[in-house]
């Protein structure tokens, strides 16, 4: 949740305070609105090869401003780094340095975006250096950008063009205010599969989806962004929490299901629900969570056990039902955490839970895709929710020192854009992968 030390650290007096104080003084970021601008200046293509070329049309076709060359005093709004075709390190130099060059033109809340190919074991020596070389590159050229400026990559597995439904899709999402928190990311496009949206405003129009956890918090904030962007919602949390859920369901105009995922019939629950209610179900949201928090030394059964159940073991009987199913093209999105990747201190619990949740989706992958779906899921960082609101001023402002590019906590909102967009048909590419959604900070849970 926003709070006011944004708005007093950027604007009047105060900014001039902070400065004196060397406070944090994070950019307010560029988030989506709708008939707002896809970008805030002109977008600057840089490198040769065919993913050049292709990328050049399809941001033409979106009638934006495209250049080839960076220079003179406008500001732009994005630059993009075609490397598909490095094959030494020497390939990345000229690119890299046109880039620095570039850097002081960039606009606040711009965006930098390469487009390269993963290493592979198969590769010479010096193309698998050159390709891993581009993530190092990618990563810390986000630790360096300002004004709220992000630098994410696109991978494109052998075969797929750069103009591959999913790899546009990724692009424009990597470019558009939907990707305001994440930074220093790299999606991997591994097959041609993907619909674009006929409105890339409503990107899941007709589909039905199911959020669990869905009565407050990032929950609450996924139903209503998905629903924004076109989808029938499903509101499904605890019977505790009906009051707060029939809320969330009535604003998005869905319906609510209370419901403990735990159950072994939760899955089937589901289903019947979404069927006789909407006729049909596309988008599973797994997020439903807890935390129990204890250094392991004084864990107890009950504390391991029950973060366990709702965290990792409910979504992989739900999905097996999903699966059973056969249900055609659906995608299921699921809440991992920067603590299953990092590890959090008195959280071993939940980090092990959330770990799990990536090992899941990895391994379900294929199954998914053998029905034209996919799943994927996403990991948040720091998110500025009621909770972390409660923490004292001091505390949070030297957590966010502690994040390098944006020095700020990400917003529920943050999360429920990228998960809005793995939901989506565009992203059919994006198969058994996790996106962090952190301002490339492993900070937080």
């Amino acid at each position: 949740m926003a709070d006011n030390y944004l708005k007093l650290v950027n604007s009047g007096f105060t900014k001039e305070l902070a400065k004196s104080l060397g406070l944090p003084r994070p950019s307010i970021l560029r988030r989506y609105r709708r008939g707002q601008p896809l970008v805030p200046g002109p977008v600057v293509v840089l490198g040769a090869g065919s993913a050049a070329h292709e990328l050049t049309e399809t941001l033409l076709g979106w009638g934006l401003d495209v250049r080839r060359h960076a220079g003179g005093s406008e500001k732009l709004g994005a630059l993009i780094l075609a490397l598909d075709a490095v094959e030494a390190p020497g390939d990345i130099s000229s690119i890299a340095l046109e880039t620095g060059a570039a850097l002081r033109s960039l606009a606040p809340g711009g965006r930098v975006v390469t487009i390269s190919r993963p290493a592979d074991a198969t590769d010479a020596p010096a193309r698998s250096a050159a390709r891993q070389g581009v993530t190092g590159l990618l990563r810390s050229l986000g630790r360096e950008l300002r004004g709220g400026a992000t630098a994410n990559g696109i991978l494109l597995a052998e075969g797929i063009r750069a103009d591959a439904p999913s790899a546009t899709a990724a692009l424009h999402f990597l470019l558009s205010g939907r990707s305001a928190y994440v930074d220093g990311q790299f999606l991997t496009i591994e097959s041609a599969r993907g619909e674009l949206p006929a409105d890339w405003d409503q990107p899941l129009s007709g589909k039905v989806a199911v959020v669990t956890g869905a009565a407050r918090g990032i929950g609450a904030a996924i139903a209503r962004t998905l629903h924004r962007d076109g989808a029938t919602i499903v509101a499904v949390d605890v019977p505790q929490a009906g009051d707060a859920l029939a809320k969330v369901a009535n604003e998005v105009e869905g319906t609510a299901l209370q419901l403990d995922v735990t159950r072994h019939d939760a899955g089937q629950i589901i289903l019947d629900h979404a069927r006789q209610r909407h006729g049909h179900l596309d988008i599973v949201i797994h997020n439903a969570g807890i935390t129990r928090d204890k250094l392991l030394a004084n864990m107890d059964a009950a504390r391991w056990d029950s973060v366990m159940a709702v965290n990792l073991e409910s979504q992989l009987r739900m999905n097996e039902a999903f699966l059973a199913a056969e249900l055609p093209g659906l995608r299921i999105v699921s809440l991992a955490s920067t603590s299953g990747i990092a590890g959090n201190r008195g959280q071993t619990n939940y980090a092990a839970s959330k770990a799990g949740v990536m090992g899941m989706v990895v391994a379900t992958a294929s199954a998914m895709a053998e029905r034209d779906g996919g799943i994927n899921a996403v990991a948040p960082g720091f998110i500025e929710t009621e909770m972390t609101a409660k923490i004292p001023v001091a505390t949070r402002t030297v957590g966010r020192m502690l994040m390098p590019s944006l020095m700020q906590g990400g917003q529920p909102l943050d999360v429920a854009e990228a998960i809005g967009f793995l939901a989506s048909d565009a992203a059919g590419g994006i198969n058994g992968q996790t996106l962090r959604v952190c301002g490339q900070s492993l900070v937080g849970a």
